[in-house]
């Protein structure tokens, strides 16, 4: 029996403050993330799953086999482990509304509207976002809607626009109807057309951009809540940089930008613009 195999649940495994302090520092230097003091216990529960799929016996162990591994796929792992993709169709709605009503009016005699939406996490925002245009702009098929996230499993998982008939709830029936087709065991899938208009890329927030903008459309939603106020603000401010003027930036309403230092006008709660 291997040490591994003794350890018969998550209270099994130690972790010590040194292994934390190690943790802490890879997921700030790598992904921006701050992982105050109080995480532990989160730590050690969602790491020891980890360890025990990997057949290993320690925390130790684990960070040893995260050190040695030259790919760095391990280490994207653990960020992957440390962050909640929670997401949904239309989440926050009055963004929809936003970009119905004051937005896309704006666009209306323009063929080129380019939108990323940043942390896309399983591809519900893209593809709600995809789905509102074509039902409100007539030129949705030449909007081009970049999608990023530093996980490349949850990436793979967005592309195949297949969602479960629960995740699609929120999604109003008739764009159901138009743009989703029914598959065979409860399942959604998102029409073509509308998947055309998205690309999937993995980007961490952290590294250089490749794409040099200019953007219309920016949405950061529920992802800054991971970073400390120094990070938020180097990231608000290279957003400002790829967004045209007049382009806006939306962020989580259980976000703010009050403590942050940044060049955009205010708009409406959780709505900023670039003069």
């Amino acid at each position: 029996m291997t040490a591994n195999a003794e350890k018969t649940s998550i209270n099994d495994y130690v972790l010590t403050k040194e292994q934390y302090r190690r943790i802490q520092d890879w997921l700030y230097q790598v992904s921006g993330i701050d992982l105050k003091v109080g995480k532990e216990n989160l730590v050690k529960n969602r790491l020891a799953k980890r360890i025990r799929t990997l057949g290993l016996s320690d925390f130790d162990a684990y960070i040893r086999y995260v050190e040695q591994d030259k790919s760095r796929r391990e280490l994207l792992s653990l960020i992957d482990s440390m962050t909640t993709n929670k997401t949904s169709f239309f989440r926050e709605r009055v963004h929809f509304d936003y970009i119905a009503n004051h937005l896309i009016p704006d666009w209306s005699q323009r063929r080129d509207i380019r939108i990323w939406s940043a942390g896309c996490s399983s591809g519900e925002e893209p593809y709600s976002l995809s789905m509102l245009l074509f039902d409100k702009y007539a030129a949705a098929s030449s909007t081009r809607i970049l999608a990023t996230d530093i996980s490349d499993s949850i990436l793979e998982q967005a592309r195949t626009g297949i969602y479960r008939a629960d995740q699609v709830e929120d999604v109003p029936t008739h764009y159901k109807i138009a743009y989703m087709q029914r598959k065979a065991g409860e399942h959604y899938s998102v029409k073509p057309d509308v998947r055309s208009t998205i690309r999937f890329a993995n980007l961490n927030l952290m590294a250089n951009w490749p794409m040099k903008g200019p953007f219309d459309l920016i949405l950061c939603r529920n992802v800054m809540i991971y970073f400390d106020r120094q990070t938020q603000e180097r990231l608000i401010n290279r957003y400002y940089e790829l967004l045209r003027p007049g382009g806006h930036l939306f962020i989580g309403h259980s976000e703010s930008l009050a403590s942050v230092n940044h060049p955009f006008s205010y708009c409406q709660p959780a709505v900023y613009k670039r003069d």
